[in-house]
């Protein structure tokens, strides 16, 4: 029986090999260990902006090692915005802003799919301003 709380996803089960693959393919990376150093280094930061339910739920969703490297992270006490999250990545791997752009928004944009609509909303909502165009959403804001 399904849970009325956890939607269904095509995404479900996927292994960190098929994960891997996905983020391979979609950020057109030449090696599968390019792949991988992006997978965890995006993960690894995430796992420093997320807290509470959003992050043991996610965890739940995410392929074994993926969790693993997503839950060693010990959260900052002062989140980043979109743009530092991105900044803290590149200062960490010695990468360009738009090589670690890139691997941001290629990762998360696995990270969403596995995540599914509501939890994904939840993370966002959860999050400073600036992390919803790098999970592939528009950020939309009320006019003052």
């Amino acid at each position: 029986m399904i849970s009325q709380q956890q939607p269904c996803r095509s995404t479900v089960g996927m292994t960190f090999e098929q994960m891997l693959e996905r983020v391979r393919y979609e950020g057109a990376y030449p090696t599968r260990a390019r792949a991988e150093e992006a997978v965890h280094a995006v993960l690894a930061a995430l796992g420093r902006q997320l807290t509470g339910d959003e992050r043991v739920e996610l965890a739940a969703g995410l392929p074994h090692e993926a969790a693993l490297t997503f839950t060693s992270q010990i959260p900052a006490t002062e989140p980043l915005t979109g743009w530092g999250f991105v900044k803290d990545i590149a200062s960490r791997t010695g990468g360009t802003m738009a090589t670690t752009r890139w691997d941001t928004g290629t990762v998360l944009h696995i990270v969403a799919q596995l995540a599914g609509e509501e939890l994904l909303t939840r993370i966002l909502a959860q999050l400073p301003s600036g992390y919803a165009l790098l999970f592939g959403r528009a950020e939309l804001t009320q006019a003052a």
